[in-house]
């Protein structure tokens, strides 16, 4: 595929995230969304008209079986994830699934193998190797000038009942662990380009009703001896999301998405590290130029499989720990 030909993408998933990617293909030249998949096909086509991007269609099968689709975007629910990025690939399209890529070892060791039996652009929506505030410590660090001694990192959510981001009924369980821990898991050991050599996990009390552990601990320790310490919690009620304390050599740096102040809370101006200040959009854009230079992307499955395999070694310890 040369630069000039449109890149043509299937988005699967009406709702939060799609409508993140939507607005992100909008700003990308050469790309045109071709069609929307939903849980239902009226819902596909509300989102379609919405967005005003594609049309509505009823099925991923369908969207799998035209021509007309280069490439398919996942931003359906996690227990979907890995059996419609193998269904993508096997199919003869280019793949972004959003993070996580799988809730199971097995499932995520499947998707490589079959990125790397089609040779197909397979990546992962782990975004935060694309805020623009991670991007400006990553530069540091390969510059020379910074040194990780420690991460800390909090992900606070209040999802005692099963909503979603917009705050409406979720059909599934989000999880702590394959979702939300594997953000940090990743950016740990990419920020310090040094492999995790220690992990650590202990978890609260399993809720009655959703079946998961709303509280979670977790340690871990590269093999440059930098450690991180990640909070994860679904019962915080205050400020929302995740927030990244870089303790370094030369500096802290605290990030929440692709905002970024020094640990005096002065304000970092990362305007210059790339076109757009969306970590959302900087993910797509690479997407794109991957399936456009036939190149390996950043956040690619072989790339993230590291994160998967540390996230399968912590649910061991947590299932030991209980019995299980």
């Amino acid at each position: 595929m040369t630069d000039e030909q449109t890149v043509r993408i299937a988005l699967a998933g009406g709702g939060a995230f799609g409508a993140k990617h939507a607005a992100a293909l909008r700003r990308i030249k050469g790309v045109e969304v071709t069609a929307v998949v939903s849980d239902s096909l009226e819902n596909a086509q509300r989102f379609a008209e919405e967005q005003g991007v594609g049309r509505g269609v009823a099925t991923l099968e369908e969207v799998l079986a035209d021509d007309d689709v280069d490439a398919v975007i996942l931003a359906t629910p996690t227990p979907m994830h890995a059996a419609q990025t193998l269904a993508c690939l096997e199919a003869g399209k280019h793949v972004q699934t959003e993070i996580p890529l799988a809730a199971s070892l097995e499932d995520a060791e499947a998707c490589l193998a079959a990125q790397q039996r089609t040779g197909l652009v397979a990546m992962v929506g782990h975004t935060r190797r694309f805020n623009p505030s991670h991007v400006w410590v990553r530069r540091r660090i390969q510059a020379g000038q910074y040194r990780i001694q420690q991460m800390d990192v909090q992900t606070y959510f209040f999802r005692r009942t099963n909503l979603n981001a917009l705050g409406q009924p979720r059909s599934w369980t989000d999880h702590l662990l394959w979702h939300h821990a594997a953000h940090t898991v990743d950016l740990f050991a990419y920020q310090n380009g040094s492999p995790i050599v220690q992990a650590n996990a202990i978890q609260g009390p399993i809720h009655p009703e959703l079946g998961i552990a709303m509280d979670m601990s977790i340690q871990l320790r590269a093999e440059n001896d930098a450690i991180c310490t990640l909070s994860l919690s679904f019962n915080h009620d205050g400020p929302l999301g995740t927030f990244f304390r870089y303790i370094g050599n030369t500096g802290t740096y605290l990030a929440r998405y692709d905002d970024l102040v020094t640990g005096q809370n002065e304000p970092i101006d990362v305007s210059g590290v790339d076109v757009s200040l969306d970590g959302i959009e900087l993910q797509d854009r690479e997407f794109i130029a991957t399936i456009r230079e036939g190149r390996e992307p950043n956040a690619s499955i072989a790339q993230v499989m590291p994160c998967y395999r540390t996230l399968a070694e912590l649910e061991g310890q947590l299932g030991a720990a209980s019995g299980s």
